[in-house]
């Protein structure tokens, strides 16, 4: 009698990766918000670094129990790198866990440099920022038609340097849907810039730590931007959504609208 057989592979029993490394995203916090390919990759990967001080330790659960884990908040880049480079040359698997978007203010650009530079392969795995996690608990669209079709993702000036033909102020002027990264610490001065180009009422969401156990996400008018972030003694991983889309609206767009036609769908007038 012939039976089928149907090999179910576990992540110890799967083929090895190659042996380069892969820069992945793991996302706001949430471990479900990891792709599917990264999810993967840390099944399977050898050597896993990861920023301890932003990636929650339960993604880590999903690593082999055999993988090497390495932490990395309290080693510079000089020190990473090499690591990453001595596994690779061991015919191992690395995973350089990066959170959010790896896109998106995440260093990763000295990192590819010097790589390239010790001729070390590598691969870029992308994953969901925290404005788009936070648009989602919002419940909320951040483009809505005849009202706001633009996403500016930035920062203030601080300890790291925005170019003049960026700043805030120039691209308040727009009064697009602004995300802004990484300037609690500076929220006096962004809230200034603001308001000179955003009506008062507009809404802002105050969203900390998206993702994770205690998030906590305040919306408020742009005049309490400040005041709500010292309330909340908000200082690290805080992100801002300054948006016309955040208040109540009516409107639609053409997309789904019974009088508008598009190649898959005639209209019904």
């Amino acid at each position: 009698m012939n039976q089928n057989i149907t090999n179910i592979s576990t992540p110890d029993t799967q083929p090895r990766l190659d042996s380069l490394v892969y820069i992945v995203g793991a996302g706001p916090g949430d471990p479900d918000l990891l792709t599917v390919k990264a999810h993967k990759l840390l099944a399977r990967a050898d050597v896993i670094l990861f920023a301890d001080s932003l990636i929650p330790a339960e993604i880590l659960d999903i690593c082999r129990s055999d993988a090497e884990i390495i932490r990395t908040a309290n080693k510079t880049l000089e020190e990473i790198v090499p690591l990453m480079e001595k596994a690779v040359r061991s015919q191992k698997s690395v995973v350089r866990l990066h959170s959010g978007d790896p896109s998106l203010y995440s260093a990763i650009h000295e990192q590819i440099q010097l790589l390239v530079q010790a001729d070390i392969p590598f691969e870029i795995i992308p994953g969901i920022s925290a404005f788009q996690a936070a648009a989602a608990n919002l419940k909320v669209e951040l483009t809505v038609p005849n009202l706001v079709q633009s996403i500016i993702l930035t920062r203030i000036s601080g300890r790291t340097g925005v170019p003049e033909t960026e700043e805030l102020a120039s691209l308040a002027a727009h009064q697009a849907s602004l995300c802004l990264y990484l300037s609690a610490r500076h929220v006096q001065n962004a809230q200034a810039k603001l308001l000179a180009h955003y009506p008062p009422h507009t809404q802002v969401a105050i969203c900390f730590r998206v993702g994770w156990p205690d998030e906590k996400i305040r919306v408020v008018p742009l005049t309490e931007m400040a005041n709500c972030t010292h309330e909340e003694k908000l200082l690290r991983t805080t992100l801002y959504i300054i948006s016309p889309a955040l208040s109540p609206i009516s409107s639609r767009s053409c997309l789904y609208h019974p009088e508008h036609n598009h190649l898959f769908r005639a209209s019904h007038q």
